[in-house]
């Protein structure tokens, strides 16, 4: 994936012979990525399970296991946290990241090794691929696809597939 020329939350992800329009962060593709700075992180990682809201679709075909987002469930984005750049069960008013959400952009998930050996905090969290607005509007520093497309790339990934960002 790269960013479009001119529109930094922009990219075009590259998939065979298919080339396709993603939203990235506000910020961009960074290297150095940080906590709520609103960049993708350039890098090469590792699609670690697929996230998927089952009152709104059916279960995911894919090579890669597969977790069902309940209402509970959410990731940790505070660097002080034990549980930072991990999914945990949301108690009341707990903060976090809240994977069952209102909006359909967390209804499939693609979760990322991003930040995870080791973690290192600030570093960064919550690095998905997930449903792009309709408008494709950027995203917190994830990567937002078309439902279509998201779901034809979910059926076609593995354990032995590498997402690459910013080349």
């Amino acid at each position: 994936m790269a960013a479009q020329p001119g529109r930094p939350d922009r990219g075009i992800a590259v998939a065979g012979l298919l080339r396709l329009v993603v939203a990235l962060g506000r910020s961009g593709i960074r290297a150095d990525k940080r906590e709520g700075d609103g960049a993708t992180p350039r890098g090469r990682f590792r699609p670690v399970r697929v996230w998927w809201r089952a009152d709104r679709g059916p279960r995911p075909r894919t090579g890669l296991p597969v977790r069902r987002i309940d209402p509970a469930d959410a990731w940790c984005e505070d660097p002080a946290d034990r549980r930072y750049n991990r999914p945990f069960r949301r108690r009341g008013g707990e903060a976090g990241d809240r994977l069952w959400r209102d909006d359909r952009l967390y209804d499939l998930i693609i979760e990322l090794d991003h930040n995870t050996r080791p973690r290192v905090a600030g570093r960064g969290s919550a690095v998905f691929v997930h449903l792009a607005r309709e408008t494709f509007g950027p995203t917190a520093g994830c990567v937002g696809f078309d439902p279509a497309a998201l779901r034809r790339l979910v059926a076609r990934i593995g354990p032995d597939t590498r997402i690459v960002i910013g080349r």
